[in-house]
């Protein structure tokens, strides 16, 4: 009888540097899994992406890349990725763009590289795909479509991420922010986003929802990184620190653990609203500058909240509207009230 068993592989995977987009990923990882449940998922990337991926089971290693953001540093990632060739990967799948992303599994002589074109990168990746932004109009679409044969049909339906929290390290985290086990239901505000003004729904609607689940007798969890230490301030402030403000008080990891313990999230197109989406949360998602068109939360939970007006999506960090009446109405106009009915 022939052996139907697929052949071992070893794929390294060059992740991305944003939050949302490594959560965008597992549906690649998933998807490579199905159709090989024998190969080992390897992937390189940001130090501090080792937290997320690490609550992803289909990843064996998570290799953190020591460059600096937006470092080219050519003849330190040739020697890093010669330092991988004793790995002996069959494959690297580059998920970024970048001339720089590409050097790396070049100098490891990975025999099968894959990914766009991007910057010109002839010769460093063998395994060309063509990227028709028409026909993969979604940041997984294009993760996935990668991971396929060349001209293969992209699945109607794709896997969505599912994070998987750590229950000891939740444990320590609550005992560290003094916080019990929440014996009622948790509303998550994720207030913040890392790309701009034009992505965040106002402080004072956030307070408002804040203030309606907690008249509810909910609890009122703030997330965010220290950059958002502001905006969680606002909202607690506006609620008579009523809520738990967790705003730069956690890592990544620690900030997953008690995601998983929320019931439903609020929160503006970042990357903690990918993740609310891989727990498996029901979610409010708020898009502003931005389209759902593109990264939409890969969820049944989640509902969207998108105006689509005629300037949408510019994808500007600030609203390019001078005139203050028309500024930032796509984020304006979703009132708290079209928001709260939704808090369930």
């Amino acid at each position: 009888m022939q052996n139907t068993q697929p052949a071992f592989e070893k794929i390294l995977i060059l992740g991305p540097a944003w939050v949302g987009d490594m959560v965008l990923a597992q549906s690649l990882f998933t998807a490579l899994k199905q159709q090989n449940p024998n190969c080992q998922l390897d992937v390189a990337a940001p130090a501090w992406t080792l937290q997320l991926l690490a609550r992803m089971p289909e990843v064996t290693n998570a290799i953190a890349l020591p460059f600096k953001h937006g470092e080219f540093a050519f003849w330190e990632r040739i020697r890093f990725g010669k330092s991988l060739r004793q790995a002996a990967y069959t494959q690297a799948i580059i998920l970024t763009n970048s001339l720089k992303s590409a050097i790396l599994p070049f100098a490891s002589n990975i025999p099968r590289r894959t990914g766009f074109l991007g910057e010109m990168r002839f010769g460093l990746i063998n395994d060309i795909r063509p990227l028709d932004k028409a026909k993969l109009p979604r940041t997984v679409d294009r993760f996935v479509t990668l991971g396929l044969a060349k001209n293969a049909k992209l699945p109607s339906t794709l896997p969505n991420p599912k994070l998987l929290a750590n229950h000891e390290n939740l444990i320590a985290t609550l005992a560290k922010i003094s916080h019990h086990k929440p014996s009622q239901k948790v509303l998550g505000l994720c207030p913040g986003a890392e790309y701009g003004e034009s992505k965040r729904w106002p402080i004072e609607y956030y307070a408002e929802a804040a203030k309606a689940a907690l008249a509810k007798g909910w609890e009122v969890w703030l997330f965010g990184s220290e950059k958002d230490v502001p905006y969680t301030k606002q909202i607690n402030q506006r609620t008579d620190n009523h809520c738990l403000d967790l705003g730069g008080k956690t890592k990544l990891g620690e900030a997953i653990d008690l995601m998983a313990l929320c019931d439903t999230f609020i929160s503006n197109d970042s990357g903690l609203m990918h993740v609310a989406a891989a727990l498996d949360k029901n979610l409010i998602a708020i898009f502003g500058s931005s389209t759902p068109h593109h990264t939409p939360p890969m969820s049944d939970k989640s509902h969207i909240e998108y105006l689509g007006l005629p300037c949408s999506p510019c994808f500007e960090r600030t609203c390019p509207l001078i005139n203050s009446d028309e500024r930032m109405q796509c984020l304006k106009k979703i009132t708290p009230e079209s928001v709260i009915h939704l808090i369930r």
